[in-house]
């Protein structure tokens, strides 16, 4: 039986470099907090954990006092570094470039605006992490919509300005913006930016690919990772053999799954991820499968 990991699959640029950071700051034997799972994969937090980071929420943080804190790669509002200033908090700032740029972009269009006429809206996921310092570049004025049917919500006698969190889907993106320009006033302007990341995006298309290729798929990932929900759902799109698993132990708990694997007329198995998945992982699931397999 052939077993293939994805080479596209595991971390994203952002995610690499933020726990390349962390290891860095580790080996330097100094306490670092992380504020926040440094990456939604709970395995690799645990690694991590095991190394000496230590995952803080902003209550925690608030009480810190000249501590070195880790911002992950998915970025943080301007309270956050302004609270890190008044408690002498060395950051490690680690927010992708990606997100930075974006930031920087969404403040820039909020302070421009003087009046604050124009509605800033941000197509995203409400509470998540990059979303959260996007609205707070606009002191939490921005509007949030997570699907193309929230738009409705949108006042279409003002000015509109879209921007997109990071990982979201370019369908869903295009969906927006198609429905603002048949509802926008001709009195109203509406601009739009597309900044979504390609090297996120671009696992679309690939990952059905791999997926269609394969007999059965297992697509690692941890439970809290919604860029792995999304990429998952593509995968059984094309691939109804497709299976989530967070560990190797994992693969035992699905009966359906063991079932399939001793299938004769099962040749190849591919094993991929999400963007916070990362390829030790993957591994560990591919010398377990062939130990079950043999």
């Amino acid at each position: 039986m052939n077993v293939e990991i994805d080479t596209g699959s595991g971390f994203c640029f952002g995610v690499t470099r933020a726990i390349g950071k962390a290891e860095e700051e580790l080996q330097k034997g100094q306490p670092l907090y992380c504020l926040g799972d440094i990456v939604h994969n709970e395995r690799e937090v645990e690694r991590l954990r095991q190394l000496g980071l230590v995952t803080i929420n902003h209550e925690e943080f608030a009480q810190l006092q000249g501590a070195n804190v880790l911002l992950r790669a998915h970025g943080e509002p301007p309270a956050t570094y302004e609270r890190a200033g008044s408690n002498h908090i060395h950051l490690i700032d680690a927010t992708c470039p990606v997100v930075l740029h974006l930031q920087e972009r969404i403040k820039r269009e909020y302070d421009g605006d003087v009046e604050h006429r124009k509605q800033i809206v941000i197509f995203g996921k409400r509470g998540h992490a990059e979303v959260l310092g996007l609205v707070g570049q606009t002191e939490g004025t921005a509007i949030v919509i997570e699907t193309p049917e929230e738009a409705k919500q949108l006042d279409f006698h003002r000015d509109i300005a879209l921007y997109s969190q990071t990982t979201k889907s370019l369908d869903g993106f295009r969906q927006v913006v198609e429905y603002i320009q048949a509802h926008i006033s001709s009195t109203a302007t509406f601009t739009y930016y597309d900044t979504i990341c390609r090297q996120v995006a671009n696992r679309i298309p690939h990952i059905c690919e791999f997926a269609a290729k394969h007999d059965i798929i297992l697509f690692v990932c941890g439970r809290k990772s919604s860029n792995g929900r999304a990429l998952f759902r593509e995968c059984a799109r094309v691939n109804e053999h497709s299976f989530m698993i967070d560990s190797p132990a994992a693969m035992n708990d699905i009966p359906e799954l063991i079932a399939a694997l001793h299938h004769s007329s099962i040749q190849s198995i591919g094993i991929c991820g999400a963007t916070s998945t990362p390829k030790w992982l993957m591994e560990q699931c591919k010398a377990h499968l062939e130990a079950i397999t043999a």
